[in-house]
């Protein structure tokens, strides 16, 4: 099922929004990684980050805040490293590792708000949106396309 919208189709089951074309069944294959809706949400996802962090105090700077921010920008950086892999088990590996790092962002989170630095709210939701499309990201190169051997 699809649903159209202003910015493009978006694939109920993958959670990936394809920029429209005439026809509407045609979609034109991404050029770059930066043309995955998944990374444009984890890349804001990331830039939210930063902005949380910055509140932190001060004694956090060298502790949760460079952790919380090293594994931030692994999530989307691990996206555009794989987007460029040639065998889908190396493509994998790397959405495996972004959701690794999005796993660990979440306990930073959940420590941000038990030590009351902040609401995590809005960056818990933000959260669960990017894991949601880099988890049907991730099951969408599983699949070779058809006729193709490589894998």
């Amino acid at each position: 099922m699809t649903m159209n919208t202003e910015k493009g189709v978006r694939s109920q089951e993958s959670g990936v929004r394809r920029k429209t074309s005439r026809l509407a069944d045609s979609r034109a294959p991404s050029r770059t990684f930066e043309d995955l809706i998944v990374w444009q949400k984890a890349h804001a996802w990331v830039l939210a980050a930063y902005r949380f962090t910055r509140t932190f105090p001060q004694s956090e700077l060298y502790a949760l805040v460079s952790q919380f921010r090293r594994a931030a920008v692994s999530v989307p950086a691990n996206i555009a490293e794989g987007y460029k892999k040639n065998s889908v088990a190396d493509k994998r590996r790397f959405m495996n590792i972004a959701q690794g790092s999005l796993e660990e962002c979440r306990y930073y989170l959940i420590l941000a708000r038990d030590l009351e630095y902040g609401d995590s709210t809005p960056l818990m939701t933000q959260l669960a949106e990017v894991s949601r499309m880099l988890n049907a990201y991730a099951k969408a190169i599983e699949v070779p396309a058809s006729g193709s051997s490589n894998s």
